[in-house]
């Protein structure tokens, strides 16, 4: 499909989709880019992220085209990142954005995917889809949302269960631990969350974005800050054996084996 990510608006509310469900949606540069941009440039009053097809919402990193050749930076993208101080400019935008963000996690949300369902305000789960902070299976550090906001929702303890284990729950866990707000049948998904979108954009829209704009005061930490230490210590993992063992195990469909080098 041409459109890697498809943007509707109904309305006050903008749907977006990532489209690449032969990748189980996962992202590479250029859909990295396309979220940063829609989210950054939207006039909606509310938007909803969801994945294509149901089998994944965002299956992370393509470990072909990224994790597996060391992240190349081309210098686009590294202007972008020298922007936002070192943080994902993609989690940048939708961590600085007064926009209310709604994720609708029709399937898996793993590693970068955990991390995009994360930062939305409010999430709503199918009850097929499952969630997992896998980062560690591939000898990495997660990005600065899931250090920075998983704890928030989940606790702290929990959140490092999830995070040292890279263990993925399924979504009657993921409401049980607080980690999503509803869980609903896979056909119920989108109608759900357009309709809380829908009633939160037919509120004062100046009063919505100075609501968000005030729990992000109060809540979150220096996201600029926790993204330069997270790309950091990502790049240096990324070039650690285990790290390199882990992509090869993954395209190779065989158990990895660590040595801690």
């Amino acid at each position: 499909m041409d459109d890697i990510l498809i943007t509707e608006k109904r309305g006050h509310v903008t749907v977006l989709t990532l489209n690449r469900p032969e990748a189980m949606n996962s992202l590479d540069y250029e859909l990295y880019d396309a979220l940063e941009d829609a989210v950054r440039t939207s006039d909606a009053r509310a938007i909803v992220i969801t994945g294509s097809g149901t089998r994944a919402f965002c299956a992370g990193d393509d470990v072909k085209k990224i994790l597996s050749k060391g992240a190349p930076v081309t210098p686009e993208r590294a202007a972008r990142a020298k922007d936002t101080g070192g943080l994902t400019p993609a989690a940048d935008a939708l961590l600085h954005t007064d926009i209310p963000v709604i994720a609708a996690i029709n399937g898996f949300a793993l590693g970068w995917g955990a991390e995009l369902a994360i930062m939305a305000d409010i999430r709503v789960m199918a009850d097929t889809a499952k969630f997992g902070e896998i980062f560690v299976t591939r000898g990495l550090c997660c990005d600065a949302p899931g250090l920075g906001r998983l704890a928030q929702l989940v606790g702290r303890e929990k959140a490092s269960e999830l995070l040292f284990t890279g263990d993925v729950i399924d979504a009657a866990e993921a409401k049980a631990i607080g980690l999503v707000s509803r869980v609903v049948a896979q056909n119920d998904l989108l109608p759900t969350a357009l309709a809380l979108a829908e009633k939160i954009a037919a509120n004062p829209p100046q009063a919505v974005r100075a609501l968000k704009a005030g729990l992000r005061r109060t809540l979150d930490p220096d996201w600029r800050d926790a993204g330069k230490w997270a790309i950091t210590e990502i790049r240096r993992l990324m070039q650690t054996a285990d790290a390199k063992e882990s992509a090869a195990a993954f395209i190779e469909k065989r158990k990895p084996v660590f040595t801690g080098n």
